[in-house]
């Protein structure tokens, strides 16, 4: 089977296995890692077949929407693409890409023997592009809503030092996310491409802020940090 085959065999796969999924981690949140992912590895020495697995298949069973199971998501992708007798090392490395990617296991104290590899920055420099901007925004609070969680309390401050069990528990109001992830993304891209197309994205969101914090309360606005 040809790479070409095999990326649209995984694009079908992942939107039906989504098609009920939360709006801000379905088929739409995948295409657009999948598109940016291509974008970026344009400007890298890059496995292609493997950046496109890796981007498609991140999010196949986000592991807060299976009760922290971490290991559904490795596990699926794995059956997948063993049907498609995709090769063991492709295999292994989308599974890592995927065991790797998220931003909560960035806060884990212990990475010294993390694995790092040029396929997975570039996939996670897309997924945290979208996880910024405009389609960051408004992600944010479609999860909010989903969970049903305030969007601001000004009596409930952001956790700037937050462990990765701290934040896989955190019930914090939408806002809050903003502080304790969205406005630390920039800092954390991999690829000179990611980093340049974050800089506009990170100048939105804190735009934003200035702006919900006008609304929120417009005798003692506060201003975004």
């Amino acid at each position: 089977m040809t790479d070409t085959a095999i990326v649209e065999k995984t694009i079908n796969f992942v939107k039906d296995t989504l098609k009920h999924a939360e709006g801000g981690h379905d088929w739409f949140h995948i295409q657009r890692v999948y598109n940016n992912s291509l974008l970026i590895a344009k400007n890298e020495e890059a496995d292609t077949l493997v950046v496109s697995l890796g981007a498609l298949l991140h999010d196949i069973a986000d592991a807060k929407f299976y009760d922290g199971d971490e290991k559904i998501g490795p596990r699926m992708a794995t059956d997948f693409l063993t049907s498609l007798n995709v090769s063991n090392e492709t295999i292994d490395h989308v599974v890592k890409i995927i065991e790797n990617i998220s931003f909560k296991n960035s806060l884990e104290r212990d990475k010294e023997n993390s694995f790092s590899s040029k396929e997975l920055k570039i996939v996670q420099d897309a997924d945290r592009l979208d996880a910024i901007g405009a389609i960051g925004i408004a992600r944010a609070f479609n999860y909010g809503g989903f969970k049903n969680r305030p969007l601001y309390n000004p009596e409930i401050a952001p956790k700037l030092d937050l462990t990765k069990e701290e934040y896989k528990k955190s019930v914090a109001p939408t806002i809050n996310h903003f502080y304790e992830k969205l406005l630390l993304l920039k800092e954390k891209m991999n690829t000179e491409t990611g980093k340049k197309l974050a800089e506009q994205r990170h100048q939105y969101m804190l735009n934003f802020l200035e702006q919900f914090y006008k609304e929120w309360d417009p005798l003692t606005p506060q201003r975004p940090s």
